[in-house]
């Protein structure tokens, strides 16, 4: 019986040292790479679009033969880069097939891939983005600003406007200056005797004097003097209107905004006429006033 064990026991640890064998044989990579099944499925992966099966396929490559494998870290750089859109994972797989594959040919065309890359992780650094959002908040507050600036120069041309509307002309009359002038009438002076020939010819004449210039001035007409305006009465506010006191820093615009919801030329021109004994033009808006809005 003790006989019979030893050949079956021979036998056993023939087939174990047979089935090692043949694992190592599979286990070591004597194919090449491309002739991989991993990598040939890869490859047919990628022509149907489905790339996240695809790299499954050259990441199991890459597990089985380690360091040579540097066609799938290629595949791997560019899947990652421009699929998955992960630079880092992209530029650690672009590296590698470069290790791999000093003399290659792609080795340029590589390179500058791995700066690429590099580039579009530099633009998910939190610095761009905060510059970014810094500089869109400098443009919505100087929009803001010129908007506020174009509605005070709306608010001064509407005044300006109603002022030279309302303005009578006889007031724009009586304000021209009256120009009068003085005629001068002089007598005509006797010629001098220095330029007469005679004269000079007899130095003893003695030179007579000179005849003094008479001016006759006209008296120039009374100055019409410009009746001082008449002083603006007080309207009654109009019916159902509000009242409001002006805070510093308001607007006819502002004040529009507040009691309508909006903001329009109808609505401030509607106060501006409600107000205008005490508010002739929107320049004239000062803190304290006390305003009638309009329904």
């Amino acid at each position: 019986m003790r006989f019979r064990l030893i050949p079956l026991f021979m036998c056993a640890l023939a087939a174990m040292l047979f089935a090692a064998g043949c694992g190592r044989y599979d286990a070591s990579p004597f194919t090449a790479e491309i002739d991989e099944p991993n990598y040939r499925r890869g490859k047919d992966l990628l022509r149907q679009g489905r790339n996240q099966e695809a790299l499954a396929s050259f990441l199991k490559v890459v597990e089985k033969r380690g360091d040579d494998a540097p066609e799938s870290h290629l595949e791997l750089g560019i899947l990652y880069q421009q699929h998955i859109k992960d630079p880092i994972a992209a530029i650690y797989h672009y590296r590698k097939f470069r290790e791999l594959k000093r003399n290659s040919p792609q080795s340029d065309l590589v390179r500058q891939r791995i700066d690429a890359a590099t580039r579009e992780f530099a633009r998910t650094l939190p610095a761009q983005p905060l510059d970014n959002q810094m500089e869109r908040l400098d443009l919505l507050e100087k929009i803001d600003q010129i908007q506020r600036e174009n509605v005070q120069l709306k608010d001064q041309l509407i005044g300006l406007r109603t002022q030279a509307i309302n303005t009578p002309r006889s007031s724009v009359a009586a304000t021209e200056p009256v120009h009068t002038a003085l005629v001068e009438e002089s007598v005509p002076m006797a010629p001098n005797p220095a330029e007469s020939p005679i004269a000079a010819a007899d130095p003893e004449t003695p030179e007579p004097a000179p005849t003094p210039a008479v001016t006759l001035n006209r008296p120039a007409p009374p100055s019409v003097s410009t009746p001082p305006p008449p002083k603006p009465t007080t309207p009654a506010p109009a019916a159902g209107g509000r009242r409001y006191v002006v805070a510093k820093g308001d607007t006819l615009f502002a004040i529009a905004k507040r009691h309508y919801g909006t903001a329009s030329n109808a609505r401030v021109q509607g106060i501006l006429n409600a107000n205008r004994a005490v508010l002739p033009t929107a320049s004239a808006l000062k803190p304290g006033m006390t305003l009638v809005i309009p329904q």
